[in-house]
């Protein structure tokens, strides 16, 4: 029962610098469970598991695959069944959600649709909640009202994220007011479609400029303050167009599959800081838009669907919810998770 782990990488950090090598160190743990009853047993397998290694691969001690840091926090614990100990009673921990009335949330584009459901989610959660917006100040200051009525605490901040000095500034705002920011929600989004023909220079920047730049400069912002602290989350809305594209969208697509390929790489460069980088990627969500569908429009759409509704934005909240809060998604990085009712792919 051994696994051939070859081409192990170096990490950016120093934690991993070494070579091949021919034995699982998860099956070693999974062994160490049975002689969780004794310490000594389990100190006897770890013995064991070094000279197998040694032996099966002709490595030196010094090319364990634990670097000198990384041993000396693994011998604090007494025995292989303290680390099991510790693992599951994380795993048991994270079914209870943990009230984040700590927690400082910056939400962009949330005066209204799902980005106003998000930050009403998150004021009902007890959050300190930025509440951005870029034309609709009438709009975003009842979403504040509205999260200082379930006792959370609001700001609103104007400004186009597509604007470095504006990120910039909103960023400001919270540090001057809460200290620190602990989740960036990144759901500020425009439209702009035509047939790529037809297209013109201005709708395809627009576009970009907002849902994909303003990405990077809300997200940088952030990671300049969760860097510090070696924790934060970021959770970026992108689409299933971004997935399955759709015809007249070739902007939209293009900037929210860039979404999801910068989530990925952020995830991966930032993770070890604990800084959990994820994607959301809805799918027909109730709005504005699809209230002034028409019945045979609205027919056609729901086909796609085998749940035969559309999402309601307060259900995309939720996830966004989940991810920045249940301890159960703290393993969970670099990934973009769909809520779209099942809908049919196009691929």
């Amino acid at each position: 029962m051994l696994l051939d782990f070859t081409n192990v990488l170096t990490h950016n950090q120093g934690q991993f610098l070494h070579h091949k090598f021919t034995t699982s160190f998860s099956i070693i743990l999974l062994l160490a469970s049975f002689f969780s009853s004794s310490s000594s047993k389990s100190l006897s397998l770890l013995k064991w598991s070094r000279a197998f290694t040694a032996t099966s691969t002709g490595l030196l001690s010094k090319t364990s695959l634990l670097t000198s840091r990384n041993i000396s926090q693994f011998r604090s614990y007494s025995s292989f069944s303290d680390l099991r100990n510790q693992a599951v009673g994380s795993v048991e921990q994270a079914s209870v959600e943990k009230p984040p009335e700590s927690s400082v949330v910056v939400v962009t584009g949330a005066s209204r649709g799902i980005g106003k459901a998000i930050a009403l989610a998150m004021g009902k959660a007890g959050c300190k909640v930025l509440v951005n917006y870029v034309r609709s100040s009438k709009q975003a200051e009842e979403v504040s009202k509205e999260i200082e009525a379930y006792g959370g605490q609001a700001l609103t901040f104007g400004g186009d994220v597509s604007k470095e000095e504006d990120v910039e500034d909103m960023f400001k705002t919270a540090l001057d007011a809460w200290g620190t920011v602990d989740v960036l929600i990144n759901n500020a989004g425009i439209t702009r479609d035509s047939l790529l023909m037809r297209m013109k220079k201005s709708q395809w920047q627009d576009v970009i400029d907002v849902n994909l730049t303003g990405v990077r400069f809300c997200t940088q912002a952030a990671i300049e303050i969760m860097w510090k602290k070696r924790k934060g989350k970021i959770i970026n809305i992108t689409s299933v167009v971004g997935l399955d594209g759709n015809v007249g969208q070739a902007n939209y697509s293009a900037a929210k599959a860039g979404v999801i390929g910068f989530t990925k790489s952020v995830a991966k460069e930032y993770g070890s800081r604990n800084i959990i980088v994820n994607a959301i990627a809805p799918g027909y969500i109730a709005s504005d838009m699809t209230a002034k569908l028409s019945e045979d429009d609205k027919k056609k759409m729901l086909e796609d669907i085998p749940l035969g509704r559309f999402g309601q934005p307060e259900e995309v909240a939720g996830l966004v919810e989940f991810l920045a809060f249940n301890p159960a998604a703290n393993y969970i990085t670099g990934q973009v998770l769909r809520i779209d009712g099942g809908m049919k792919s196009s691929n």
